[in-house]
């Protein structure tokens, strides 16, 4: 391990969602599912970290950690509890969290959909119905004319694709529907959302004359797919196939109107460009087969905590990839891993921050980097059990600790640099020094 130094454009922090970390909510999809005892280790985002009335004691800890932007998510739910009917009270509490922010020197991105939303809509079939569209130009009109002069950054979707491949062709998540022609249905409609959403947000930000340069884009959750046997033709042919399916299509349909088959044809919105950035959240590999369209985990790699391979290399070849093909600064809008005990999160953190140091190196405008998560956090099916934070909550209590990586983490983000006294501090003969290996770690 080496030294190394990140570009003073580059702008650091972590990111959330608001139904995992802000509990209380009974209006929203996934306490429905909670509800229904869905979650692996029978959790519940009703509690989750609390957030809601926490808010000021986590905007201390983004600070003392040196973020300078922040993800969070504003509820659907929360917003419009009723349909048509919207909260004042709920505006007024996201005003407040998103000014003492500010105050704080922390720049906000809101995510607008963070896979929940209000159990009205799931009861009209949500994304499967193309009144879906209005009924989501509705909420964004109502967020953005309330929050807009403080906020000029958004994400319209999270993750369109795992959205509609776990709800609708695994049915591990709401509405648990496993229908094929769901999934494409539910992409399409998702694209639709985005591409009016993005419209509306730019309209909204320019007549209202608020200042800040207005920034839309989609997270789109992107995997590198790679031939399990580089030397089977077949497995190549596969993985191309993946990653055209899972993510590509879609991709290319939210950037620029035109829908790809298998969820379309034409471009019903009009063709354009709409994404003033390229957002990208980047977990892991998988190595593809032919055989049966498996996607495994490649053989005698590190794992985490879910069993995910550990690739930083991949966000280099999936950065390059987007700029390319793109042309728009690429925000890395979740980056992060699952380890309770904090054994490898630093080295982690490390190897995926060289990755955006070469990259910037080698001229790719990676302008953002948040890391998920700021907290441990209500991890959907997993619920309470997979940790991602910087910060170990303790949910009996809501407790916050910072961990070394979070202590680490926070060292980049005040100095953009890896020193060797960091290296000696944080990895260099602690357990934080090798990632572990074979079929799990658990």
């Amino acid at each position: 391990m080496k030294p190394f130094q990140l570009p003073p454009h580059l702008l650091m922090g972590s990111a959330t969602s608001g139904a995992q970390i802000e509990g209380g909510d009974t209006n929203s999809n996934w306490y429905a599912w909670c509800e229904q005892g869905r979650i692996r280790d029978q959790t519940s985002c009703l509690r989750a970290n609390d957030h809601w009335n926490r808010y000021s004691e986590d905007i201390e800890l983004m600070t003392e950690l040196n973020h300078r932007v922040y993800r969070m998510g504003v509820e659907w739910s929360r917003l419009e509890p009723i349909e048509g009917q919207f909260s004042k009270e709920a505006i007024k509490h996201y005003r407040k969290e998103i000014s003492l922010m500010l105050e704080k020197g922390i720049k906000p991105l809101v995510t607008l959909h963070h896979f929940s939303h209000p159990i009205w809509l799931e009861n009209q079939a949500g994304f499967e119905h193309p009144r879906v569209l209005s009924q989501f130009l509705r909420y964004v009109r109502f967020v953005v004319e309330n929050l807009g002069d403080l906020v000029s950054e958004y994400i319209t979707i999270n993750e369109p694709n795992v959205y509609a491949v776990q709800g609708y062709y695994f049915g591990t998540w709401p509405p648990a529907k496993k229908n094929l022609r769901l999934v494409l249905k539910v992409m399409k409609h998702m694209a639709l959302c985005h591409i009016s959403a993005y419209r509306l947000i730019h309209e909204i930000r320019k007549e209202k004359g608020w200042p800040g340069q207005t920034m839309v884009g989609v997270a789109n959750h992107l995997r590198v797919f790679d031939a399990y046997n580089k030397n089977n033709p077949l497995d190549r042919l596969a993985a191309g196939a993946m990653d055209y399916l899972f993510q590509n299509a879609l991709t290319r349909t939210m950037a620029d109107g035109i829908l790809r088959p298998p969820f379309g044809v034409g471009a019903p919105l009009g063709k354009g460009r709409f994404m003033d950035f390229f957002g990208l959240n980047y977990y892991t590999r998988d190595g593809v087969r032919f055989k049966g369209f498996q996607n495994l985990v490649m053989p005698n790699t590190p794992r985490n905590d879910l069993g995910w391979e550990i690739y930083p290399k991949g966000l280099y070849r999936l950065c390059k990839l987007c700029y390319e093909r793109y042309r728009v600064p690429v925000w890395i809008t979740e980056n992060g891993t699952c380890d309770e005990e904090d054994r490898f999160r630093s080295r982690y953190i490390y190897d995926h921050l060289l990755e955006i140091s070469k990259l910037c190196s080698d001229g790719i405008p990676v302008e953002r980097y948040y890391h998920w998560s700021l907290m441990d956090n209500f991890e959907w099916a997993e619920g309470e059990s997979a940790r991602f934070g910087l910060i170990h909550v303790d949910y009996d209590t809501q407790k916050r600790t910072i961990r070394p990586s979070g202590r680490f983490y926070g060292e980049i983000c005040r100095n953009l640099e890896v020193t060797e006294e960091m290296i000696q501090t944080y990895l260099l003969g602690t357990i934080s020094s090798q990632y572990p290996s074979g079929s799990s770690i658990k």
